[in-house]
């Protein structure tokens, strides 16, 4: 062996990735975790170059989620999780107390598309919940569909790429949405999900909630449950079909927010019932899929829905932009009795999402009247743009903004509640869960459908799909065949029959499930008035 090929550890050739330092990337799909469940660790520097990169992209408007609405209200707990007291899975004060009320600010949103995008658009919502606890703020931060394309952190920049415009033509392409899809097949059963009317929720007040990762409950003797949360509206469900939406669209790309305005202004209060699903805090060998991978759902019959509690919103902004526009959601805002699970996307979500609020809105984000906690704030953090006031104890001495100190500083608060301290042990590696299971619940999912979603989905698919390379459609078709028999032969069928159909003029460069959009620049000249300048 030559000398300079004796301790090479990789092969890099023209197209091989690397990060900003050069570095080659051999691992692309995983960060870097103590076995493959998890935890995460914050050397993953990959990682974080990546992510915090991506959390910079655009200026100033939010990377994702740009389109929102928002509103104010009350969180009233019920105390009790099903017929037991709270207290038995967790101590978080914001739960316990039959009736207690405790104020909420509530953002929703679409994910991909920019501040002014049709509120009609195929994309999962947003649906953040800010809970101004007497224990400082708790962000619950979600969306309407209850899992999410991928499982792991490391492809969340990759994934919305694919997502958003094309970097040359600036718009839209379904075959960049199914290039990423169908060469990560974890993501088939959101496919199945945003392809289908649930791709399109009618309005936001009747749309669900979800906080799509695990989360734990911690109780006062430190022991924990796995829990997902689940937001139900009283104003029941609705969502729309493509001739729907674009009917929609064409007389008002603000509709969702304008509905959200009025119904509250009307006096019409929307509310939604906060409902958990506990699971003990083990890896669940048993199960066919991974508790902490939030591609998949949690089964209602093996882990029933307990009602917590209900919210309701009552007050419109008074300015959108210093309250919808300034509020800053992380997914790491949390109180005592909540905690994080080893969850790789919300282990990555919590450094990017605070990171991105700190880079968007500035270092002192959360001295803002909406993002600020609604209790005493006393920390020893200086400077940094826009600082409105310092952070100090009237008990501390100003000179001090250090600790420890003997001179009058800020104190440790004295722990009460037993901390929790879960069992960590394994090899730092960057690997895959092992029970991945990816188009199982995606069959499950396409069976509970009702006819007529199942017609949506398969024209929505057959649309854009039918327009893609090859080698996609061979490989959507392969993920349709093994969730469900029928879902796939009506995908192969719907196919084949556009094949015959196919203008040489096609084109994959459409908004998602927008069959024909293609043809709208040439029908725009066509139908076009002639006028003279002036």
């Amino acid at each position: 062996m030559a000398d300079d090929k004796k301790h090479e550890t990789h092969i890099e050739n023209e197209d091989t990735l690397t990060n900003r330092q050069g570095h080659p990337v051999t691992n692309n799909q995983n960060i870097r975790t103590v076995g493959n469940r998890g935890p995460a660790t914050l050397e993953n520097y990959d990682f974080v170059e990546k992510i915090s990169h991506f959390d910079r992209e655009k200026v100033p408007e939010r990377i994702v989620h740009a389109r929102g609405a928002g509103a104010h209200g009350y969180f009233e707990t019920y105390g009790t999780v099903g017929d037991e007291p709270v207290s038995k899975y967790t101590r978080a004060k914001v739960f316990q107390e039959k009736g207690k009320q405790t104020p909420v600010f509530v953002r929703f949103s679409t994910v991909v598309h920019g501040n002014h995008s049709p509120e009609t658009v195929r994309d999962p919502r947003g649906f953040a919940v800010k809970f101004y606890t007497e224990d400082g703020n708790w962000d619950l931060v979600g969306n309407n569909l209850k899992i999410f394309f991928i499982r792991d952190a490391m492809k969340f920049p990759d994934m919305i790429h694919a997502f958003r415009p094309d970097p040359v033509t600036n718009y839209q392409d379904s075959e960049r949405f199914f290039d990423f899809c169908a060469n990560s097949p974890e993501t088939f059963h959101m496919v199945t999900f945003v392809y289908s009317p649930w791709g399109i929720p009618a309005n936001y007040r009747q749309m669900q909630g979800s906080g799509v990762n695990t989360y734990k409950w911690i109780n006062e003797k430190g022991k924990s449950v796995l829990v997902k949360y689940h937001w139900e509206p009283k104003q029941g469900i609705k969502n729309l079909t493509v001739k729907e939406a674009s009917e929609i669209q064409a007389l008002n790309f603000n509709h969702a927010t304008q509905d959200l305005y009025e119904s509250i202004e009307d006096g019409n209060y929307p509310e939604w019932e906060l409902f958990v699903q506990i699971m003990s805090d083990e890896e669940h060998p048993e199960l066919d899929f991974d508790p902490l991978d939030d591609t998949k759902l949690w089964p209602k019959d093996q882990f029933p829905w307990h009602p917590v509690g209900k919210m309701v919103l009552n007050k419109n902004p008074d300015n959108y932009f210093t309250e919808v526009e300034q509020a800053a959601f992380g997914t790491g805002v949390l109180v005592d009795g909540l905690d994080f699970s080893d969850d790789k996307m919300l282990q990555g979500r919590t450094f990017s999402y605070s990171d991105t609020q700190r880079y968007r809105v500035g270092a002192n984000y959360l001295q803002l009247d909406i993002n600020k906690a609604k209790k005493r704030v006393a920390t020893n953090q200086e400077g940094g743009q826009m600082l409105h006031e310092a952070e100090r104890s009237p008990k501390k001495n100003p000179h001090v903004n250090y600790e420890p100190s003997s001179l009058g500083g800020l104190k440790e608060a004295e722990q009460l509640g037993t901390e929790h301290t879960p069992q960590v042990e394994g090899k730092l590696v960057r690997e895959s869960i092992d029970r991945q299971s990816n188009t199982k619940q995606a069959g499950e999912t396409y069976r509970e459908f009702e006819d007529w979603e199942k017609d949506e989905l398969i024209s929505n698919l057959v649309g854009d799909l039918s327009e893609c390379a090859q080698d996609l459609q061979d490989k959507m078709l392969a993920l349709a065949e093994e969730a469900d028999e029928e879902y796939g032969r009506r995908l192969r069928e719907g196919l084949a029959e556009a094949a015959k159909h196919k203008s040489s003029k096609s084109s994959s460069q459409n908004p998602l499930g927008m069959k024909d959009a293609e043809k709208a620049p040439e029908q725009a000249e066509q139908k076009g008035h002639d006028a003279d300048p002036y």
